[in-house]
């Protein structure tokens, strides 16, 4: 099944989701070394800095699958696809427990010595790639490789078994 070619007005909406995800990485960097733009106050990650690296995150997530619905283009969802979608937010959901495992309990440290350990980086870590694989298997097969997949046509009159 041929994709249309997107209008104009799809190519602008996926621009703004683009530019949502540019927001977002920038966000999320901002979180991770304020440092950049002059805002470390603190030897330690707090609950704002986390804050702000998970409000990044989300919004960089968002704003791909968002671009990747629009390129999709109205193609129906797969499994692959619907498998994509909930490994973006399963990995979104990995990547808040870990940043947060010590403010809601669940990480070694306790307040006020919070250090965000190796344990906590390789969560986020983890988290990132799991909805990087989403959005990966999220994405629209090319018509070429999705041609190869699919079954071989039948010939005319031999749809039903013989019997």
């Amino acid at each position: 099944m041929p994709s249309q070619p997107l209008t104009p007005r799809q190519v602008r909406w996926a621009r703004r989701w683009m530019t949502l995800v540019l927001i977002g990485l920038l966000i999320f960097v901002i979180g991770v070394e304020p440092d950049l733009i002059g805002m470390d106050r603190s030897p330690v990650i707090g609950f704002v800095q986390v804050g702000v690296w998970l409000t990044g995150l989300a919004l960089l997530l968002l704003g791909a699958y968002g671009t990747v619905r629009v390129i999709r283009n109205g193609l129906p969802n797969s499994l692959r696809a619907e498998v994509g979608i909930r490994l973006i937010a399963t990995g979104y959901v990995v990547a808040t427990a870990a940043s947060l495992a010590d403010f809601i309990g669940i990480g070694s440290h306790r307040i006020p010595d919070l250090t965000f350990g190796p344990l906590q980086v390789l969560g986020l870590s983890v988290g990132i790639l799991t909805s990087l694989l989403g959005v990966l298997l999220y994405w629209p097969r090319s018509e070429a490789s999705a041609r190869q997949d699919a079954p071989p046509p039948q010939p005319e009159g031999q749809d039903q078994a013989p019997g």
